[in-house]
């Protein structure tokens, strides 16, 4: 062991000079990491943003139906209610909205219906939590539109009037129809599980379907 100071001191350089190219190696290994780790953090806020808009798309509530809304009026005074406010407020901005929208659209349960999830539609694309501009355009491009048509078709040329009872007028009913060939959805069942590569059973005539239709729907219990 040498006592001369200068050589100890030249020992001692020596060694820290050695450490610190063993760590200059063992630092320069993870020279990209720092870079690499804000590469996957910013990856799992992307991906965090993806599963929360997704959720909250699942988690949206349904539209409720006019055609099947509870049979309670304070529900279905509190829907038609909604829908007034927001066809005046949105609808009725457009002008083809105001030209097809008859007198007498809230006597049409169909019209209702179409408008009742227009509405909630609209409400997914400008306010509800997934929201976006993608949705807004579909609304405006082919949702509204697609509603517009089929009011005009159904009911444009409609008016209060029609919905008066007056002696020689013919009434409109809001009944559902009925269901045809209800009476052979059995054969139907079995033929398409059991051998639908095979021949459909034959359709029994007019007048026989028309008689077990009736039988039918005598025996069926409505549909909630």
């Amino acid at each position: 062991m040498s006592t001369n100071p200068e050589e100890a001191g030249s020992g001692a350089v020596a060694g820290l000079a050695r450490e610190v190219d063993a760590l200059r190696r063992e630092v320069g290994g993870l020279a990209g990491v720092p870079e690499r780790v804000d590469e996957l953090a910013a990856l799992l806020a992307r991906l965090a943003d993806s599963v929360a808009a997704l959720s909250a798309r699942k988690a949206a509530p349904a539209a409720p139906s006019w055609l099947l809304a509870p049979e309670d009026q304070a529900a279905t005074g509190e829907l038609l209610n909604g829908l007034a406010g927001w066809l005046g407020e949105v609808f009725l901005r457009y002008p083809d909205g105001v030209e097809v929208l008859p007198e007498c659209w809230c006597w049409h349960p169909d019209v209702v219906e179409e408008l009742v999830w227009l509405m909630h539609a609209w409400s997914a694309a400008y306010q509800g939590a997934g929201a976006s501009a993608g949705l807004a355009g579909d609304w405006h491009d082919r949702q509204r539109p697609g509603v517009v048509r089929r009011i005009r078709a159904t009911a444009g040329t409609c008016s209060r009037e029609n919905h008066q009872t007056r002696p020689g007028w013919t009434t409109t009913t809001s009944a559902a129809r009925v269901v045809p060939a209800v009476a052979d959805l059995g054969a139907i069942a079995e033929w398409w599980a059991t051998d639908r590569a095979g021949t459909a059973p034959q359709a029994p005539d007019v007048e026989h379907e028309s008689s077990l239709i009736g039988a039918a729907m005598n025996g069926a219990g409505s549909f909630r």
